[in-house]
Order: structure tokens, then C-alpha cells, then sequence
């Protein structure tokens, strides 16, 4: 079993198109909220991330990991493959 990944994008964002290049070259699935111009699902992952309104923000297994910079730390750090190969179940 994997990990379950979320994340709250916006269309045309550089940020969000580069966290999801790296989730995708891993291989790994994930599900994808669009919150182009939705407020009240931007106001959902605000409350989820802590307040924080910028896209994208992600999370494995219901944990906030942050955004694009957040998620490229874990991955050069060696800790993202640790966390996406972590059963969402555990």
C-alpha cells in the first residue's frame, strides 16, 4: 500500500505544476483539488494548512508536508520516498 497525497492547486501555477512533475516522476497517484477561483475549497485548505491560502499545498496521509519548495526539501533531504511509501493506514 501507498501513501494517499493531496493536492490544492491552481491551473496555471508554476509552483503547482512543478510539485506535480515531481509526485508524477515518482510515480506516485494522487488526488488533485483545483481551487481556480473556488473560495470556499480555498477556504477548506487554508483550514487544513494552517492558515496558509498559497498553492500549492499538499499532504501525505492527512499530514501537511506545505508547498512546492516544502516538498522538493523532503525529496533532495531523502525523506519524501520514506513518507509516500508510508501506508496511509499505519
Amino acid at each position: 500500500m501507498t501513501a494517499k497525497v493531496e493536492i490544492y492547486t491552481w491551473r496555471a501555477c508554476p509552483f503547482c505544476i512543478r510539485a506535480k512533475n515531481l509526485l508524477t516522476n515518482k510515480g506516485v497517484d494522487f488526488i488533485e483539488y483545483s481551487v481556480d477561483g473556488d473560495e470556499v475549497a480555498r477556504e477548506k485548505m487554508a483550514q487544513r494548512a494552517n492558515g496558509r491560502r498559497s498553492v500549492p499545498q499538499i499532504f501525505i496521509n492527512d499530514d501537511h508536508v506545505g508547498g512546492c519548495d516544502d516538498i522538493h526539501a523532503l525529496d533532495r533531504q531523502g525523506k519524501l520516498d520514506d513518507l509516500l511509501a508510508a501506508d496511509s493506514n499505519v
